[in-house]
């Protein structure tokens, strides 16, 4: 039998818990912008938001890294960001500092942030006065080698070696080396001595009307594809690359990258008797909620210290000696043992189906996308990449068993393939699996079907209409851009008192508020027909009969009533059930008469 203390202690998660809150306080962040100060970056341009303003693009690139540094104040105090200026002949500042930075190359320190706010409020004053801080490098470029060596001694100095490290590249110039073979090998090597040491690189292209990015010309050479391919297919294609034809679309593409990819689990997954790869799993909604308290339950009384395990015939077989009307008490580990059926963390893979077995109503619980993690089993990513090119082809769905956690239950999954999407300008789609959890027969219920009313095909083609004019761009709904607005109001009032700034409530912009204006323009007039419409039909003004039901009373009388009719000799009028709720809730039998529920009412109270 486990220790007396020990019965009642059941440490385990919650199986709908979606994320480990402690694995993401655990885990920095660190972003480095690497930002291209050439001379193309410092030409002046219209504004687009104001009217009679000069910008630049370096300028908009340092605003967006000020955005995101003062963002991570607030909700990543814990998270680092810093900058990289390249292609500009200021020195760096390298006081007590241990990295050795290369020539051309620029690095502001963590402390300098404030100098960055006050110097962009000066530049929209004077549009030339970033030229002057920071002077372009002419007639040469800095090798692109030098720039990720530079980043990889700034990473290796001021990161720590468990956080998550990215780099965003910020440049306009789609080839910085024409006709140089050696600079782009030794760009190649240096990134990928630079991606080996756990650094991912996400780039941001600018492009304009008037200059186009061709990704083609240098950096399909250099960047390493983040796709599922097979290593001697090379496709040409940087998925994990942004192209941005506005300017001042570059924050909000940032919103989109700035999230951490942080893993929920890292486990293997097993495709048949010996033959296991690595995976990770991502989660794509992610619940936040309030703290709770978590109480300890009464499971009823302790155990007996009287009893003792003994030995059954079988030698290895331990049996429990439980006395005659007392409960079984379990420890933790055997309780742990029940639920995961003594399995280890990991993915079966048991079989194919077709994409029809999988029901729209079998999607009950938030599905987790999966994707090949190299660092544990070599090969990990071919075997994965050919399995999703075999399962697309043939189009059919996996029937997984997984295990996700030590401690949760194991599930049945189905495991549904997704193609790369890769749409210009926009948000790119990884090529990877969704697991999503597949119902028990208990979670299936018929739901009663009743005969509603159908709208005409006249009324459904004008609503279509619309309908088609609001649609989302790509048809997806980016949610990363759209932050909670109740949360991103009290952040915007923490940033501006941290950074001793005055907040102005009417500035604050609630990204989630649907542009009414734009609705009005593009389909204000085909929704006034569409009503018109509505109104005339005659299914849509019927109002079905709905039977009523009786609201039952509420019958519960608090503590201090039932001790007021205690005191005066009145417990006699209070009902039978309000009797029994009284002494439930303070843990007393409710069986007997009446007369005996009262009596032992006023025995508890006059104890109490």
């Amino acid at each position: 039998m486990p220790p007396f203390d020990d019965w009642n202690i059941i440490d385990e998660e919650e199986e709908e818990e979606l994320q480990d809150a402690a694995f993401f306080e655990g885990k920095r962040d660190v972003i480095l912008f690497c930002i291209d100060c050439s001379e193309s970056m410092h030409e002046l341009r219209d504004d687009p938001k104001y009217e009679d303003v000069k910008t630049s693009h370096l300028f908009t690139a340092l605003e967006a890294a000020m955005q995101i540094q003062k963002k991570k104040v607030i909700v990543g105090p814990n998270d680092s960001v810093g900058i990289v200026l390249f292609n500009t002949t200021r020195s760096s500042e390298t006081k007590n500092h241990a990295t050795e930075i290369k020539k051309n190359s620029f690095v502001y320190h963590a402390p300098a942030i404030q100098e960055l706010i006050q110097l962009l409020d000066a530049a929209r004053e004077d549009p030339d006065l970033l030229k002057s801080t920071f002077p372009p490098l002419t007639g040469k470029k800095m090798p692109m080698g030098d720039v990720f060596t530079s980043c990889n001694w700034v990473l290796r100095d001021g990161a720590p070696k468990t956080a998550t490290k990215r780099v965003f590249l910020i440049t306009d110039d789609d080839n910085p080396h024409p006709g140089s073979k050696q600079l782009v090998t030794s760009a190649r090597t240096t990134l990928l001595d630079l991606t080996q040491s756990g650094v991912q690189i996400e780039p941001f292209f600018i492009a304009t009307p008037e200059k186009p990015f061709e990704p083609s010309k240098f950096y399909s050479s250099v960047l390493l594809p983040n796709v599922l391919n097979d290593e001697d297919e090379d496709t040409g294609v940087l998925p994990e690359s942004i192209s941005i034809t506005r300017i001042d679309d570059l924050l909000s593409q940032m919103r989109f990258h700035e999230v951490p990819k942080r893993a929920l689990f890292s486990i293997p997954f097993q495709l048949a008797d010996g033959f296991v790869i690595s995976i990770k799993g991502f989660d794509q909604q992610a619940e936040v909620d309030k703290t709770e308290m978590v109480y300890g339950m009464a499971l009823g009384a302790a155990p007996v210290e009287g009893a003792s395990d003994d030995e059954g015939e079988g030698g290895d077989t331990v049996c429990r000696v439980v006395p005659s009307g007392k409960r079984p008490f379990y420890t933790a580990d055997e309780i742990r043992s029940f639920r995961t059926l003594d399995l280890e963390p990991g993915i079966k893979l048991l079989g194919f189906k077709d994409p029809i077995e999988l029901a729209f109503e079998d999607n009950v619980k938030h599905s987790v996308f999966i994707y090949p993690d190299e660092s544990k089993y070599s090969g990990s990513k071919r075997t994965f990449a050919a399995l999703l090119k075999k399962m697309i082809e043939k189009k059919k769905i996996g029937l997984v068993l997984a295990l996700t956690r030590s401690n949760s239950a194991p599930v049945f999954c189905a495991m549904l393939p997704q193609a790369e999407s890769t749409e210009e300008g926009g948000w790119n789609e990884p090529a990877g699996f969704h697991l999503i959890p597949l119902p028990f027969a208990d979670d299936i219920r018929a739901a009663p079907l009743e005969t509603a009313f159908r709208a005409p095909d006249e009324l459904k083609d004008a609503a279509r209409v619309w309908i088609d004019k609001l649609c989302v761009k790509d048809g997806t709904y980016p949610p990363d851009a759209h932050p909670n607005p109740a949360l991103a109001y009290h952040n915007a009032q923490l940033q501006a008192s941290a950074f001793r700034e005055e907040f102005d409530p009417e500035a604050f912009e609630d990204l989630t508020r649907p542009k009414y204006d734009m609705i009005h323009k593009r389909a204000g007039n085909l929704m006034k027909e569409w009503k018109r419409a509505l109104l005339t039909d005659e299914s849509a003004n019927v109002v079905p009969v709905t039977t009523g039901f009786k609201r039952k009373a509420d019958v519960s009388v608090d503590e201090a009533e039932i001790r007021s009719k205690h005191e005066v000799g009145a417990l006699a009028k209070l009902r039978v059930d309000q009797l029994k709720d009284f002494l439930k809730s303070k843990s007393q039998p409710v069986s007997g008469k009446k007369a005996e529920l009262i009596e032992r009412v006023g025995d508890w109270l006059d104890a109490h």
